[in-house]
């Protein structure tokens, strides 16, 4: 069966990997996924992430989760933008987040990047999730 929302899956992979104290979660790989990745992990909410080549074609992502205390470093992850109902923003209507303690990460024509990045770089997008 097609999936309609890749990335809402991997955000629902990792919320779910967190809630079982698991260290590692895999997931299917695709380059918008490894971008939001990469945002994630230069802001400190995973250890780091991988990509696996398998025979066929196929691939993987696999993410080191982050802990502190024994407690997830990400508390709150949630979908903005879904397929059904796209969110797009300016970048001076770009979503603050828990009054900048979390992030947005936006998909912008100059790449996916988290809000902070987006308003240095003067650009808007879709939202595509919030961080904290």
């Amino acid at each position: 069966m097609a999936m309609t929302d890749p990335i809402g899956d991997m955000l629902t992979r990792i919320r779910n990997a967190q809630m079982r104290r698991k260290s590692s979660v895999n997931m299917p790989a695709s380059k918008l996924r490894a971008r939001v990745l990469d945002v994630l992990k230069s802001e400190g909410y995973i250890r780091d992430w991988a990509r696996q080549d398998f025979e066929g074609g196929k691939a993987a992502l696999e993410v080191q989760l982050k802990y502190h205390e024994g407690e997830p470093v990400i508390h709150t992850l949630a979908r903005v933008s879904r397929p059904g109902r796209r969110v797009y923003s300016s970048v001076g209507d770009l979503p603050r987040v828990a009054n900048g303690l979390g992030i947005s990460i936006i998909s912008t024509p100059k790449g996916v990047m988290s809000d902070a990045d987006a308003r240095a770089a003067n650009v808007g997008g879709e939202v595509l999730c919030t961080v904290l």
